[in-house]
């Protein structure tokens, strides 16, 4: 495993960790990440989401994630108060390996500037 990937994921369990002391339970992986964080970005608290819901939910989170790399645009909240996005740059074809370190990146990145925590931890 490249060092990279060593700090990537020293750095994802330690989100876990933190994210366990706020939530009061570990998340199980990155679906459980992306339902948090797309129940934030709709911010109306937590609630019982339908099947649907939970998938738009991740798909919010998802957007917002990538857009801090310029991939997708906020266009505004639709009338029930839930934000939608618009693609603004292709996103690189990766396998599935791939995409999940790009989303963990940006998912990382996420929790650092919108809550100024500190997570990421290099190797060197």
């Amino acid at each position: 495993m490249l060092k990279k990937d060593l700090a990537l994921e020293k750095s994802w369990h330690n989100l876990l960790n933190q994210l366990k002391e706020i939530v009061g339970k570990k998340p199980a992986d990155l679906n459980a990440v992306l339902f948090l964080v797309g129940v934030q970005e709709l911010g109306k608290g937590v609630k019982n989401f339908t099947k649907e819901e939970k998938q738009d939910l991740m798909h919010i989170a998802i957007c917002k994630v990538l857009s801090l790399s310029g991939f997708y645009t906020l266009e505004g909240l639709d009338e029930q108060g839930w934000p939608h996005w618009k693609p603004t740059k292709k996103l690189p074809h990766f396998d599935t390996l791939e995409q999940e370190k790009l989303l963990k990146m940006h998912v990382i990145e996420y929790f650092e500037q919108e809550f100024d925590v500190k997570i990421y931890d290099s190797l060197n």
